[in-house]
């Protein structure tokens, strides 16, 4: 057993740095200028440990960090779509993420969708707090942020410290104690932020160090590996290869791979065994070669390997990559797909992603929102997933949708989802899938529940005014006073605990009106009632309630105000039935 290369990540929102982090710690390594301080792999950059400690320098001793780890191998493509894909059954095959957060900018919408992945994932983290140049007045100097910060102004020094509560404090909202990495009294349960400027360098010492540090002191036991064990792995990337056809990108995070090794992985279409044809790696820094890859023939953990093999047509991104040993390999991986596609029978959403690591990321993040999901599965949106969401809305109109990340959705799909009026949440980035439903969720919430007010027809209560009487009958027009509810035409009316008739017209100076509320004076004519006889000036009209109403009223109920409530106690006393019989 030896101790292998922790594998790390990066996350954050748009714009905060990624890259460039990335970027800047490749090229301080390569700025060190010392052989094998730097490999490159397939998807990964590895920076070896002799370099950490050469970069680190004083700040090891001070922390009294003991480094025995071979290095630290660092994904190359930043961002969550990424680092869900690096994926094993129960977890991440990532150890540690940074998470990129501008100092300037805060916690973003993608910043709060990463720390839910990562969350989910219970992969541990260290935050970069990028952009320190940016604050007024910072002098940028050297490339460790500790020896920098003594030569800041005390009011730039006080600007940096303001920065870094605000993030502190935004985080402390989201769950999470964190510190600056000098001022953490307990790493078990403070998360390290480390202020740095990918621009210029800054902080990068104390990035590789922390994570070389945390690595060794908490993640010993998860680094060991065998080295000469079974390959085991995740498909990073599934790309076409000028002369090879389709290959995947693996990063290997236990054991090893040989040529010939027959491997086990998922694909669209089920399970693929095939054996490996070529295993490939970079070509090396600084050579000036025509090939873009050399071939290698054994890889081991912790690496990025490209490997050849036929049938590789249909490999699924976030799969599984098993190097056969037991025999047991294709249960495995249809075991571990089998817990992340869903098919049953619950009355739920459709979901449909490019990859394993996305479909599964993107069904917990659902279910943290207490989504019901029907089916989950790799593909574009096609028309038969619009006919299960249509199906699934007869019922339950809010979950009969369609979620679609990153993927295609089929012509015949669209036009029979707009047709029927299924709603398609579809986008590269997840939380504005979720964020777009919620709202739209919403919206139909409260469209439903002012529709379900509106069919209650909210009773009213009013006064006939003095001296309002225009006309005696057929139909009777008196002015009246809303005292409260909602008086609207073809309402009943009663009066004296009887039904006089329907209200015809409401209009005020001339015009017609849909509705009148409590404190409109209005002119109502209404028919079957006859002024003198039972509709006389100062009387109090009411809505007539029929059982068919006070049915509605009643499945309303909790849409009414106090106010609406009270009123139609008052209206039920008057009525002279009991509740419940009547005229419908």
């Amino acid at each position: 057993m030896v101790l292998r290369k922790p594998i790390i990540t990066v996350l954050g929102h748009v714009d905060h740095g990624k890259t460039t982090l990335l970027d800047s710690i490749r090229g301080t390594s390569v700025t060190a200028k010392e052989p094998g301080a730097i490999t490159q792999h397939i998807g990964a950059t590895e920076i070896s440990i002799d370099l950490v400690k050469k970069i680190s320098g004083r700040l090891l001793a001070k922390y009294g960090f003991n480094l025995a780890i071979p290095g630290l191998l660092f994904i190359d493509t930043p961002g969550h779509e990424a680092f869900t894909n690096l994926r094993r059954r129960g977890g991440s095959i990532a150890d540690l993420a940074i998470l990129v957060v501008d100092c300037m900018q805060g916690i973003q919408p993608q910043t709060k969708e990463a720390i839910d992945i990562l969350r989910v994932y219970k992969t541990p983290f260290i935050i970069a707090m990028n952009k320190i140049d940016l604050i007024q007045g910072w002098n940028s100097g050297s490339g460790s942020f500790s020896l920098n910060l003594a030569n800041q102004h005390p009011k730039v020094a006080e600007a940096l410290d303001r920065k870094t509560y605000e993030l502190v404090g935004e985080l402390h909202s989201l769950g999470f104690s964190t510190e600056r990495f000098d001022r953490v009294s307990d790493f078990t349960k403070q998360i390290s932020i480390i202020p740095c400027s990918a621009k210029t360098g800054e902080g990068i010492p104390e990035i590789l160090l922390f994570l070389s540090g945390l690595s060794q002191k908490f993640l010993e036991g998860q680094l060991r590996t065998e080295v000469s064990g079974s390959g085991k792995g995740t498909i990073l990337e599934v790309k076409e290869e000028k002369g090879l056809g389709k290959t995947i990108d693996v990063i290997l995070y236990d054991g090893s791979i040989k040529l010939k090794d027959k491997i086990v992985l998922a694909g669209r279409n089920g399970i693929i065994e095939t054996q490996v044809k070529a295993l490939l790696e970079p070509t090396p820094l600084g050579k000036n070669a025509k090939e873009k890859f050399v071939s290698v023939s054994e890889a081991s953990a912790a690496t990025g390997i490209k490997i050849s093999a036929p049938g590789l047509e249909d490999a699924l991104a976030g799969s599984p990559v098993l190097v056969e040993a037991d025999g047991n390999e294709r249960e495995t991986v249809a075991r571990e797909i089998g817990a992340i596609r869903i098919e049953t029978e619950i009355e739920g959403a459709i979901v449909k992603a490019d990859t394993l690591g996305s479909l599964e990321a993107l069904i917990k993040l659902l279910g943290e929102k207490k989504v019901p999901i029907r089916r989950a599965n790799v593909g574009e949106v096609s028309r038969n997933d619009v006919m299960l969401a249509i199906a699934v809305s007869k019922s339950r109109p809010l979950d009969g949708v369609i979620f679609a990340f990153n993927v295609k959705v089929r012509q015949d799909a669209e036009e029979e989802a707009e047709s029927k009026g299924i709603k398609i949440f579809s986008s590269n980035v997840v939380y504005r899938i979720i964020e777009e439903y919620a709202e739209w969720k919403s919206g139909e919430e409260k469209r439903q529940k002012e529709e379900a007010r509106g069919n209650a027809l909210i009773p009213f209560k009013a006064k006939v005014l003095p001296n309002c009487i225009f006309h005696n009958s057929k139909p009777a027009v008196v002015g009246v006073r809303v005292i409260a509810g909602i008086m609207k035409p073809k309402m009943a009316v009663a009066n004296n605990g009887k039904k006089i008739g329907t209200i015809e017209q409401l209009q005020d100076k001339g015009k017609n009106l849909k509705e009148a509320s409590a404190g409109m004076e209005v002119a109502a004519s209404i028919s079957g009632a006859v002024c003198g006889r039972n509709l006389n000036e100062n009387d109090e009209l009411y809505s007539w309630l029929s059982e068919s109403r006070i049915e509605r009223i009643n499945a309303a109920c909790d849409l009414l105000s106090d106010e609406e409530r009270k009123l139609i106690e008052e209206i039920k006393k008057k009525m002279p039935f009991p509740t419940g019989e009547g005229e419908r």
